[in-house]
C-alpha cells in the first residue's frame, strides 16, 4: 500500500552518579541570549536553578567581561554540574563531527551513509547493529535480531576522537529512549502493541506516509487490517524483504509480490518479524493512536497523497483510473 582550565564554582547540581550516563545532545545558535541558553538547559532537565544560572552569568562576565556564549552543538552528561555545563558553552568546547539520520532509513542506508562520511566501514555498522546492548538499554525487546527501528532518526554530533559504530548507536537509542519510550509508556495502556510491534507498524506508515496529514489514516487503515485478520498488503515491507526498491518507472512486479519471504505482508497476515527502518515520531504517535476509519485500502496517487477506498472494488477502480491517467501523461 541531525584553552583555559575550568575554574571552581560555587553554583553546582547534585545529581545522581549513573554508571553509564547517556548524553544529551544540544544545539545552540548563533545570538542565543544567555538566559534563553539557561531555559533550553532546564527543559532538557541539565540544570535545575535558574537563579544559579544567571549568577553564574554574572559571575563569569565580570570574571571575563570580554568573554561570552558561543554557539555551536554540545554534548552533555547529566552528571555533569551546572559549571561544567556552562563552561563548555563559554568555552566553545563543541562536539565536532554531525550527522543526520533520516526519517525511515534502514540500517543499511545508515551504514553506507556513515560509510560515506568516512566514520567507519558499512560492514562495521551492520555488525554492531546486530549486537543488542539490553544491558545498556534494558527496554530493547529481547527477541529482535538487530537494531532495526530501535536508532532513533536525528541530527547528532561526536568528538573526532569518539567516533566508533557502538558510540553512534548509543547516541541514537539514547534518543529513542528519551524521545520515544516516554510517548509509548503514556500511551501503552490505550494499545495492544508491544514496544516491537509498535515500532514496526509505525515503520511502515513512515514508509507509506508522504503527507503528513494523512499519517494517522494510513495508521487507521492498517491497525482495521490487523483488528480484522487481513494481510498488510504493504509494498514497502515486500521491497525490505526483498532488498529492492520500487519507483514510478519500475514498480514492483507480480512475481516479486508473489516471493515468499516473512516480509511480505501480501502473503502474510500480520505484521513482519521486525521493524522494516526507524520511523520518526509522527509517524510512531500516528501509529499509537490511529484514527477510526471505514477505510481498508488506499494507493498512491503518484504525488505523496493516496485514494483510500472501503471496498475492494472501490480500490480496483482508483488503482486503474491512477494507472490509466499516468499512462496519458507519459503519451
Amino acid at each position: 500500500m541531525s584553552a583555559s582550565a575550568p575554574m571552581a564554582s560555587p553554583f553546582t547540581k547534585e545529581t545522581d552518579e549513573e554508571s553509564k550516563p547517556k548524553a544529551i545532545y544540544l544545539e545552540i545558535a548563533s545570538g542565543t541570549p544567555g538566559q534563553q541558553i539557561g531555559t533550553k538547559l532546564i527543559n532538557q532537565g541539565l540544570i535545575r536553578s535558574e537563579t544559579a544560572w544567571k549568577l553564574w552569568t554574572r559571575w563569569q562576565t565580570f570574571r571575563e567581561p570580554n568573554g561570552g556564549f558561543q554557539a555551536g552543538a554540545y554534548e552533555f552528561y547529566p552528571t555533569e554540574d551546572l559549571n561544567a555545563i556552562a563552561t563548555k558553552i563559554w568555552r566553545g568546547s563543541v562536539v565536532q563531527d554531525g550527522y543526520t539520520i533520516r526519517e525511515g532509513w534502514t540500517l543499511k542506508k545508515m551504514a553506507d551513509y556513515l560509510e560515506s562520511l568516512g566514520f567507519f566501514s558499512a560492514k562495521e555498522f551492520m555488525a554492531a547493529a546486530s549486537e543488542i546492548p539490553t544491558n545498556e538499554f534494558p527496554w530493547l525487546p529481547k527477541d529482535i535480531p538487530h537494531l532495526e527501528g530501535f536508532l532513533y532518526p536525528d541530527t547528532y554530533h561526536l568528538n573526532s576522537d569518539q567516533i566508533s559504530p557502538q558510540a553512534v548507536i548509543r547516541q541514537m537509542l539514547g534518543q529513542f529512549e528519551r524521545l520515544v519510550l516516554p510517548v509509548y509508556e503514556a500511551g501503552k495502556a490505550q494499545t495492544n502493541y508491544s514496544l516491537k510491534e509498535w515500532v514496526t507498524l509505525a515503520s511502515i506508515v513512515e514508509r507509506e506516509a508522504v503527507i503528513a496529514q494523512e499519517r494517522p489514516l494510513i495508521a487507521g487503515v492498517f491497525a482495521r487490517r490487523l483488528e480484522e485478520g487481513i494481510p498488510l498488503g504493504a509494498d514497502p515491507t515486500v521491497e525490505y524483504g526483498l532488498g529492492v526498491t520500487q519507483t514510478p518507472d519500475r514498480p514492483l512486479t507480480w512475481e516479486q509480490v508473489e516471493t515468499p519471504s516473512p516480509y511480505n505482508t501480501y502473503l502474510n497476515v500480520g505484521l513482519p518479524p521486525t521493524p522494516i527502518g526507524s520511523p520518526g515520531l509522527p509517524s510512531l504517535t500516528a501509529s499509537l493512536n490511529p484514527q477510526k476509519t471505514e477505510y481498508l485500502y488506499f494507493v498512491a496517487r503518484y504525488d505523496g497523497t493516496h485514494v483510500f477506498s472501503r471496498t475492494l472494488a472501490e480500490h480496483q477502480k482508483a488503482q486503474e483510473e491512477i494507472h490509466d491517467r499516468r499512462d496519458g501523461a507519459r503519451q
